[in-house]
């Protein structure tokens, strides 16, 4: 339903409310990008080396973006996504008086608004929405932002955040069916809602309105949450939130277990890494809240938890049957009970 979203607009509004970046020559900007870069491909033989995780298909090399390229980045692959997903909704239904009334311009400058605030602050993505099977993108200000205010080493830095990006690719390469299954469950989740067509459309512009009034009004309490409104739409999120903490975490273990190795202080940088992200600002900890980043932060501590426990209880050949099939992933629940997915998938040891 192409009219809820006027997507070129939210791309020019999160253009004009993101920060600018950091200060740097053009000589010192070409530097990053280059050993960006490299490290992609150093970081890839690591990966491999320690995951035992070999990619089954070809995949475009890496893109060095700035927020402005990230955005519209992932607002094509919002579009390309969500359009066919919302029209196949509604439909043989014309939208009603309230559908027409929410205006595909109110909801893009919505969507740049929180987009905007998401750009300043990630450093890299493995954008699987736009095509098969997903590129992996750096957001070079971001990460060199993120390197000063910590102090570390750049080349360090930069290499123990390519190894956490990395090991996404490698988890969508590695595992070819990994990317429709979770567009497949993103599906699920629409398909699952019970609204109308004017209901869809104002929960819609509602969403969006309260997630961009929240980057403006710290004492907002609403959550992202509040969208789901159904029984099978609350399990299909929790699919896709074990998923998630399942990625998530692996990087982490496989960033945290090969940095040692190559990236001499690696102790620090986590150890600060870890500070600043636990120092936001009340503002920023509502943010977070509202547009699912402290889920995301908490999916890195469960996630690690999880994947460091049957590795130890099974090594790393036997945990990659992880990878074997939807089957043989872990549910919410054993998530927290890691003994229980290894009795189930695993097996005696």
């Amino acid at each position: 339903m192409a009219h809820l979203v006027d997507w070129d607009l939210a791309t020019a509004t999160a253009g004009a409310l993101g920060k600018s970046g950091p200060k740097v020559s053009f000589a010192d900007a070409a530097e990053v990008v280059s050993e960006l870069r490299r490290l992609t491909d150093v970081a890839a033989r690591h990966v491999l080396e320690y995951t035992g995780m070999a990619p089954q298909v070809a995949y475009p090399a890496v893109r060095v973006v700035d927020r402005v390229d990230w955005t519209a980045a992932n607002v094509n692959g919002l579009r390309q996504v969500f359009n066919p997903l919302l029209d196949q909704l509604v439909e043989g239904r014309e939208p009603g008086p309230i559908a027409q009334a929410v205006g595909s311009r109110l909801t893009g400058v919505q969507l740049g608004t929180v987009l905007a605030y998401v750009s300043g602050r990630v450093l890299g993505q493995y954008e699987v929405l736009s095509g098969e099977p997903g590129q992996l993108l750096l957001v070079a200000p971001n990460i060199v932002e993120v390197e000063r205010k910590i102090g570390a080493d750049p080349t360090d830095f930069r290499l123990w955040v390519c190894l956490h990006e990395v090991t996404h690719r490698t988890q969508f390469t590695a595992v070819p069916w990994l990317r429709e299954h979770f567009l497949a469950q993103v599906r699920a989740f629409i398909d699952a809602s019970e609204l109308d067509t004017d209901q869809l459309a104002d929960r819609v512009k509602r969403a969006l309105n309260t997630l961009a009034t929240s980057i403006r009004d710290p004492n907002s309490r609403v959550s992202v949450l509040d969208l789901v409104q159904t029984p099978a739409q609350r399990e299909v999120l929790n699919r896709l939130t074990a998923l998630m903490t399942l990625l998530e975490g692996h990087a982490e273990f496989v960033m945290d277990g090969v940095g040692p190795e190559v990236v001499p202080s690696v102790e620090e940088i986590r150890r600060k890494f870890n500070r600043r992200r636990e120092a936001a600002n009340p503002l920023e900890r509502v943010i977070r809240k509202l547009i699912g980043l402290d889920v995301k932060l908490r999916q890195y501590a469960e996630g690690r938890k999880f994947v460091q426990s049957a590795i130890e209880q099974v090594g790393m050949a036997a945990f990659n049957r992880v990878w074997e099939s939807p089957e043989t992933l872990p549910t919410l629940e054993e998530l927290s009970d890691p003994h229980a997915w290894v009795a189930r998938v695993v097996g005696d040891t």
